[in-house]
């Protein structure tokens, strides 16, 4: 018997704890030994729950307990979770994580002293909640040289496009409805911002080149600023507008890794992966491009994919899996000034003045708009020309990324 404690339970916790009370003998058979929950580690109290008699609210009882040999993190946020499951690393438990921020902020560390101890730190639900990504990403294509990543990493923002592509929708309703769905938070900042996308692809980054990627070198834009305007001219120029998170090795070696909107051709695949789905496209030398879709987000996907690592932990409580990277210091970043792109500008009028700053550019007015399509440059360039307009009174409504993907 293998003894297991969670720490939460909320969304993800709940449901990580009811798989494993009703899917006992499916788990049975594939680890051959029986996954014990002996304790859950939250505030409140659950009088109803199956397991009321395993709760606790002292960690102290999870790190002095011998027998608990996994330990299960799905509180969310840094504070007490890095805490509790570096100590819990320290005593050489090994830890389950769906907490994206965590991994992205802490990573290295917590790889590095699970390495000392000779335990497991996995963390497959923190990127693509059910989906998996991860353990293909380091098993799977083991073979390949990975060129790119790049995807769809946050449903709520996916979700608020669509509604703007297909129901013609304003971004604030939009919003307002994702919320009421239970889709976006009450304070959707992460989400609409970018960051829950940035430490995804920081994740990615990390794992697929091996070295830390900080969320605070990724240069990171929300869509809040995409209007139902930019929606119909990107889908009348043969795209649509999406938030994604791209990861690119340059011919130098290093980085060039953003979040950001983004018009993605509709000959693309990302482009017509809609709703609260998530979809994430790998390129290797070897394979070409390998897409991962699904849910990325929910209690029942994110706790299958939690579950997955106990039970990998549980095969593996004497050896260590390898879903390792090493520290990093952002030497191996592009300057996201230094990143070339085409970028969509929408300008309300003295147009003139950015055709002609934009020479070269695909250009079309549209009831008394100007629309340009840029030619590539380094968006450091770009962003030189868009303040030099607007210091000459051009009213520069949009700009948007063009993505190469």
């Amino acid at each position: 018997m293998i003894s297991v404690a969670i720490m939460g339970h909320g969304t993800v916790g709940s449901g990580v704890a009811e798989i494993l009370l009703t899917h006992k003998h499916k788990l049975f058979t594939a680890l051959g030994e029986e996954l014990y929950i002996k304790y859950i580690l939250d505030l409140r109290e659950f009088p109803e729950s199956p397991v009321a008699d395993r709760f606790t609210k002292n960690f102290n009882d999870i790190i002095n307990d011998l027998d608990v040999s996994i330990v299960v993190e799905v509180m969310g946020g840094t504070n007490p979770a890095y805490d509790y499951v570096k100590r819990s690393l320290q005593a050489g438990k090994s830890v389950v994580t769906s907490n994206k921020e965590l991994v992205a902020k802490h990573g290295a560390e917590l790889l590095a002293i699970a390495k000392e101890t000779n335990a497991n730190f996995l963390y497959e639900a923190s990127v693509g909640g059910g989906i998996p990504i991860l353990r293909p990403l380091s098993q799977c294509l083991v073979a390949n040289e990975v060129d790119e990543i790049a995807g769809i990493l946050n449903g709520t923002t996916n979700f608020i496009f669509g509604k703007m592509i297909n129901d013609n929708m304003n971004f604030d309703d939009a919003l307002k409805l994702a919320q009421d769905l239970g889709y976006a938070e009450r304070n959707p900042e992460a989400d609409i911002e970018g960051h829950d996308a940035c430490r995804k692809i920081c994740i990615l980054a990390s794992l697929a080149f091996g070295k830390h990627v900080y969320p605070d070198s990724v240069y990171t834009e929300g869509i809040t600023k995409i209007t139902l305007d930019d929606v119909k001219h990107a889908n009348n120029l043969g795209y649509v507008i999406k938030l994604i998170g791209d990861v690119k090795k340059t011919e130098n070696g290093k980085l060039d890794i953003c979040v950001c909107p983004m018009l993605i051709s509709k000959d693309c695949i990302l482009s017509d992966i809609n709703d609260v789905f998530n979809g994430i496209m790998v390129k290797g030398d070897c394979t070409g491009d390998v897409v991962f879709y699904g849910k990325g987000a929910g209690k029942l996907p994110t706790a299958s994919a939690v579950v997955a690592d106990i039970v990998d932990c549980g095969k593996h409580l004497k050896t260590r899996k390898r879903m390792f990277w090493t520290d990093g210091d952002g030497s191996n970043i592009v300057s996201y000034k230094d990143s070339i792109t085409s970028v969509y500008l929408r300008v309300e009028g003295n147009g003139d003045k950015a055709v002609e700053a934009f020479k070269d550019s695909q250009v079309v007015d549209a009831n008394g708009e100007t629309i340009i399509l840029t030619k590539e440059y380094h968006f450091g360039e770009i962003e030189e020309k868009l303040a030099a307009l607007k210091a000459d009174g051009v009213n520069v409504l949009s700009a948007i990324r063009v993505g190469n993907i």
